[in-house]
């Protein structure tokens, strides 16, 4: 059986839950935040991008 969620949806749960359960202070989640919308646009970009990429396929089995 195969369960489709969109990414979005699984964020907002992780961050939900994540915020309830460990209690950060909202200036560590604004940084957090900022700071990985800032990094997406820097020459790191490929390797994060490469990375999330295969992660996604070692997690769902599937090398193409």
């Amino acid at each position: 059986m195969t369960v489709q969620l969109p990414l979005v949806l699984v964020l907002a749960l992780v961050g939900y839950f994540g915020i309830r359960l460990f209690r950060p202070p909202i200036w560590l989640v604004v940084v957090l935040l900022l700071g990985g919308f800032l990094l997406a646009d820097t020459f790191l970009a490929p390797a994060i991008d490469s990375g999330t990429r295969t992660g996604t396929e070692v997690v769902n089995g599937t090398n193409d």
